[in-house]
């Protein structure tokens, strides 16, 4: 892949000003961060990395190894801002972001030459954070309707937009999505050395940086959230990918998957709605209002201007 490729136009390479992030209330601000959400966001990190460009940059050029917590804090950050701080927060994030990817670029392990901001990479990246919470709800709620999902999907085109990605870059529609994404699942994803890292981790997950964490306390916990953590990461593996990386799935891992997400739902049902998404919202005002932010972009979530 050609390290001269990326998706945006010379000179600004900036996302088009008149697309709009998600608006306060509407069915990607209601659904995107739901706790629920989060127990798959390891299997996000796994599909991403399984692309040979966005794999390739994560080994060449993240902390991911090093610092998995504070990169998955600032992942999660960077989100919440583009989803909930609002269209000056939103675009000026993904400007920060265009700048970071920017310089990315190399050879990988195989001789291919690649660059982060390549479109294929750069869309794949966005796909998986439309696909993911859909999923989620499904597997631990009850899922969203069809027309909430075709809504959901027109909002998470604009947030691709926003992102900086051309209008032909992405599907039009949610069945033209699907698509897209089975084909990519089947065509282009690999093992490599990222996704090992990433199996690693959540095999053996490393203690957050706090020193109100004891070791001898962190070490049952971690077993715990490792053992559930890789059982909803493998389990909602497209079968395809399951057997390309080699991951054992058994009728019996099934049976607790299920179990597991049935467990999830009852937990969950009492909840009302907006605390579903009360800590993407805290971690998004954080990301927005923390000191050494921008002033122009501090605005409450969801401001339009």
């Amino acid at each position: 892949m050609a390290a001269a490729d990326t998706p945006f136009d010379h000179p600004a390479q900036r996302p088009p000003a008149q697309v709009r992030a998600p608006r306060r209330g509407g069915v990607a601000w209601r659904h995107f961060g739901d706790t629920r959400a989060f127990l798959t966001s390891p299997q996000l990190l796994l599909l991403q990395v399984a692309h040979p460009v966005v794999g390739a940059g994560v080994s060449d050029h993240s902390t991911f190894r090093t610092e998995p917590w504070q990169r998955l804090l600032r992942t999660v950050g960077s989100l919440g801002t583009v989803i909930y701080g609002g269209q000056a927060a939103a675009t000026a994030e993904a400007r920060r972001l265009i700048e970071v990817h920017r310089r990315m670029k190399g050879t990988d392990a195989r001789g291919r030459r690649y660059h982060a901001l390549h479109p294929e990479a750069y869309h794949w990246v966005h796909a998986t954070l439309v696909r993911g919470p859909v999923e989620a709800l499904r597997l631990f709620g009850p899922g969203l309707t069809a027309t909430q999902t075709e809504e959901y999907y027109r909002e998470m085109r604009d947030v691709g937009r926003v992102w900086g990605l051309k209008e032909h870059h992405l599907p039009s529609d949610w069945p033209a999505f699907c698509a897209y994404y089975d084909r990519m699942v089947a065509e282009r994803l690999e093992l490599n050395d990222a996704v090992r890292d990433v199996l690693a981790e959540l095999t053996r997950p490393q203690k957050p940086p706090v020193r109100w964490v004891p070791a001898v306390l962190w070490r049952p916990c971690a077993a715990l959230a490792a053992r559930y953590a890789l059982l909803v990461t493998v389990g909602t593996l497209p079968p395809v990918l399951r057997e390309r990386f080699q991951l054992p799935w058994t009728a019996r891992h099934e049976r607790r998957l299920r179990r597991f997400a049935r467990v999830v739902r009852c937990l969950m049902a009492p909840v009302p709605p907006p605390l579903r998404i009360a800590p993407s919202l805290f971690l998004a005002y954080w990301h927005t209002h923390r000191p050494g932010t921008d002033p122009r972009t501090r605005r409450p979530l969801g401001a339009t201007v």
